[in-house]
């Protein structure tokens, strides 16, 4: 355990930054998951709504540097892919 303040304060910073970051990554695993499950269903009307909820997602996830663009880049096309091939 730490003994300096700053030291203490630090610890707490990073256990509420930690937190809200694997919320972030929950969040886009959960939407991912949701649009796959749309595309598996072959319904095309929640597949595209699902996969915008999932841009925004990743994209949002990206500006808070907790996915790495290509990362991100790279889940998005795989989406947008199985997306018109379901159509």
């Amino acid at each position: 355990m730490a003994n300096i303040k700053s030291s203490k304060k630090a610890i707490k910073v990073i256990a509420k930054k930690t937190e809200a970051n694997h919320e972030y990554k929950a969040r886009v695993k959960n939407s991912i998951k949701e649009a796959e499950k749309a595309i598996l269903n072959k319904d095309a009307a929640a597949a595209t709504d699902a996969v915008k909820k999932v841009q925004k997602n990743i994209d949002k996830a990206v500006s808070k540097g907790i996915i790495k663009k290509n990362t991100a880049d790279r889940e998005k096309s795989r989406l947008n892919k199985k997306v018109k091939e379901m159509k």
